[in-house]
């Protein structure tokens, strides 16, 4: 997959038995989150979404977030590099959150993101910011923006 500086993904482990399963989502100390180094929680959230959408793209200015799909979920996220003088501009690349495998996934600011729900069941996104919500921080480029030439069409291999 293609790099982008300051992209973070992180393998969570998935404790079961006989009784279900955890997933440890992250150790804070003083809102501090112990994986990601001066990433400081101050906002945790949740969205539902039904199958097959798309929520595209947008990007924080100053905001990081960190997500997490829950195991029995599956979202395609594209994340597009579009911050001006980056060493990784221009560069795309699209990771599958959840299906069966725990992890989190770090979003810098100026890194445009968006997800389509993947499979027939609506599906959860948890994920934490290190900003309170500010709609004067979010940029919107629409899906089907020409200028990113993405095609949402999930990819068989």
């Amino acid at each position: 997959a293609p790099a982008i500086a300051g992209l973070e993904v992180k393998d969570l482990r998935r404790f079961n038995d006989d009784g279900g399963n955890f997933t440890e989502l992250g150790r804070l100390t003083g809102a501090m989150h112990a994986d990601f180094p001066g990433f400081e929680v101050r906002q945790i959230n949740y969205s539902e979404m039904e199958p097959g959408a798309i929520k595209a793209f947008h990007l924080h200015r100053r905001q990081t977030d960190v997500w997490f799909v829950p195991p029995g979920d599956k979202m395609l996220v594209i994340l597009l590099d579009v911050r001006a003088g980056s060493k990784s501009q221009g560069a795309q690349r699209r990771i599958v959150l959840g299906d069966g495998h725990p992890r989190l996934l770090r979003i810098p600011p100026g890194i445009a993101h968006g997800y389509k729900v993947i499979g027939t069941e609506p599906a959860l996104l948890v994920y934490m910011t290190d900003r309170f919500y500010d709609p004067a921080d979010e940029g919107r480029i629409a899906y089907n923006d020409g200028g990113i030439n993405y095609d949402w069409e999930t990819q068989h291999k």
